[in-house]
């Protein structure tokens, strides 16, 4: 069922408020990727046992797999039955009509990622498009997120090393998120820090300091993207320094594929899938709840009656 536009601004104003605690009470929101209906129950649950906000984000092939109206409602659906705060994200919208369509299905937060279709894009080019996406999303009051150039990586399992020499050529400046964030009018600054989108076969490594710096040049939000396989002790320092939302996939998609390959082996007589998600569901669940304990998000939903 579609909501009206009241409802998508009272939720806006809501998902609002909900960044503006994490700032004042130094935590942060995990937003969590659904592949499908079983990792949102698998997120759902975990809010519900946890008693914390989330975000669940799709991106590009996500919305084209399940659709956008589609991946609204289930959201609701799973919202009022588990009786949770839950917002929804719309992750690197590659497009401005993209963006768009989230905003007007009733997506509360909007991620515009314009070097995700084009890693050559310019400067001129991220913050026009970007600035009219922020305009785009007046109708509603979503909170738009950007960033100035590509983020590396991949959501995925990755076999290679992290070369951070490479990588820290596109890190984050104080100067340069200042001066992005005036010139768009976003609410989020999506951070680069040493994060990296992807589970790589070392631990990451988040440069603190230059966060801090970051934390004192802004007036906005900041997230962090890429945050599978990243310690758990940058979490709970990023979301002291100020973090409000930080991005877990491939984390989540690794417990779901072990899982599922391991019970399907035991289970090689059963065709009937469904029956063995519960196992699935209970490992995604698992990586959900360590992320909020990180995080600092345990406790911190506000549920209207």
């Amino acid at each position: 069922m579609s909501l009206t536009l009241q409802q998508m601004r009272q939720n806006c104003e809501d998902a609002r408020k909900l960044m503006a605690r994490s700032r004042k009470d130094k935590f942060a929101v995990g937003a969590f990727n659904l592949d499908n209906q079983e990792t949102l129950i698998a997120v759902s649950r975990a809010a519900k046992a946890k008693n914390s906000p989330v975000l669940v984000e799709v991106s590009k092939g996500e919305v084209t797999a399940m659709g956008l109206d589609n991946v609204r409602d289930m959201v609701d659906n799973y919202k009022e039955q588990y009786g949770i705060e839950m917002y929804v994200n719309l992750d690197h919208s590659p497009t401005v009509e993209d963006a768009i369509a989230g905003i007007e299905v009733g997506f509360e937060f909007i991620h515009i990622d314009i070097s995700q279709a084009n890693h050559d894009a310019d400067d001129g080019e991220i913050i026009t498009k970007t600035k009219q996406v922020v305009e785009a999303a007046k109708l509603t009051g979503a909170l738009v997120e950007s960033e100035p150039h590509y983020f590396g990586g991949s959501s995925n399992l990755h076999k290679e090393v992290i070369d951070y020499d490479e990588i820290k050529s596109t890190f984050s400046t104080p100067e340069g998120a200042a001066g992005f964030v005036r010139a768009t009018g976003i609410d989020t600054f999506a951070a680069a820090i040493g994060n990296l989108h992807g589970k790589y076969p070392v631990p990451k490594k988040l440069d603190l300091d230059l966060l801090k710096e970051i934390r004192k040049a802004l007036d906005c939000n900041i997230s962090l993207h890429g945050g599978s396989g990243t310690p758990a002790h940058y979490f709970e320092d990023a979301a002291k320094i100020g973090v409000s939302k930080i991005n877990i996939n491939s984390d989540m998609r690794f417990a779901y594929r072990e899982t599922l390959e391991k019970v399907l082996e035991e289970n090689k007589s059963e065709y009937a899938v469904v029956k063995l998600m519960g196992e699935v569901i209970k490992a995604v669940q698992k990586v959900v709840e360590k992320k909020i304990d990180a995080f600092g998000s345990a406790g911190k939903a506000r549920v209207k009656p």
